[in-house]
């Protein structure tokens, strides 16, 4: 039986989205669109905790190189998104490394935990979590 989306899902798994479409066009302006300004991210490398928008900002030029110089996917395959009509939060997976990493292992690897609240009647990420598993 397919699984039916709500308007909330919809409309969380459009933010998303157009989160991930930034980070591959490297669109720091697109990337911090829909965050808040208070934004808590965990990352994997450091800093560990981001707080603030402004924070948040200064980690994306780092990653923005890396996938210039030959991080070769960003690809999310796979999303889950629970919600009401205040919060919501969504768990993904990945393809995220470079064309050697994934050559010899294509497999999502990079997972993400993201929190989202309504924010002015729209969706806002609040929390990331990045994680890759341990001894990748």
């Amino acid at each position: 039986m397919p699984v039916s989306v709500n308007s909330e899902e919809f409309a969380i798994r459009e933010v998303i989205d157009a989160w991930a479409s930034a980070v591959r066009a490297k669109d720091i302006d697109g990337v911090l669109a829909h965050h808040t300004q208070d934004v808590l991210m965990f990352d994997v490398p450091p800093p560990v905790a981001v707080r603030g928008i402004s924070a948040y900002r200064e980690t994306w030029p780092p990653f923005f190189r890396a996938l210039t110089e030959g991080m070769a996917a960003f690809d999310i395959t796979e999303l889950l998104v629970t919600a009401d009509d205040k919060v919501a939060f969504a768990t993904a997976l990945l393809r995220c490394g470079s064309g050697e990493e994934l050559a010899k292992d294509d497999t999502p690897r990079l997972r993400l935990t993201i929190g989202l609240r309504k924010v002015d009647g729209y969706w806002k990420i609040a929390h990331e979590h990045h994680s890759f598993p341990a001894g990748s």
